[in-house]
């Protein structure tokens, strides 16, 4: 766990846009630029994807990041890596401590897995994904894209058996992660609507997400 602020100001951001909880974000990021990840009520999990904006066909790899940097939490100085072996993003700054990149995103399927069969109509963060990428077809992003995902602001513990465990979230309201881009990416987000495990708190809460351009 890597505890890092960032000397960014808020007010000097290019862009700024807050995301409702269960909705969805998608724009690219052009290389040089800077993200950050605003948890804005606490314990809030923003599934993330990213894509080359070139060729999305190279995408964020979890596991190209975690053999890279060899560990399976994501924090500050960690580089995202892609399934060609490429830097895709840094962690520059980090008051979180750190974010999952095992547990996968919520779909209709896994909520009737994990927790009731009258939870499969109950929205999801792969639900946003498909509809983001319907909505968006200038990306060139299809169904079969949609791959292996971080869960920024997700507590994820790994069990000394090797398994995964869902727990309380470790963020709070105003924690941040921020991330320099290695080249041009498409940012990809689905603000968690999930209301069955204590990651959000049982409460989904909306996240912003700033840009500041290259110095």
């Amino acid at each position: 766990m890597m505890i890092k602020t960032s000397q960014l100001i808020a007010d000097d951001a290019t862009l700024r846009d807050v995301v409702p909880a269960g909705d969805y974000y998608m724009k690219v990021l052009k290389a040089g630029q800077t993200l950050r990840i605003l948890d804005l009520e606490g314990n809030q999990a923003a599934d993330t994807l990213f894509y080359n904006a070139n060729d999305p066909s190279e995408r964020y790899s979890a596991m190209d990041t975690i053999r890279e940097q060899g560990n399976v939490y994501l924090t500050a100085g960690t580089t995202l890596v892609s399934n060609l072996g490429r830097e895709m993003l840094t962690i520059t700054a980090d008051t979180c401590g750190r974010h999952d990149t095992l547990g996968g995103a919520c779909a209709t399927e896994s909520n009737t897995v994990r927790y009731a069969l009258e939870k499969k109509c109950m929205h999801a963060c792969r639900d946003s994904w498909l509809l983001a990428v319907a909505e968006n077809d200038q990306f060139g992003l299809t169904k079969r894209d949609i791959t292996h995902n971080i869960n920024f602001f997700m507590n994820v513990p790994v069990t000394a058996e090797g398994g995964l465990s869902f727990a309380d979230g470790i963020s709070g309201a105003g924690e941040y992660v921020e991330m320099h881009a290695e080249m041009d990416v498409i940012v990809l987000l689905s603000n968690c609507p999930q209301l069955n495990n204590p990651c959000n708190a049982y409460n989904p809460t909306p996240v912003e997400m700033l840009i500041w351009d290259a110095a």
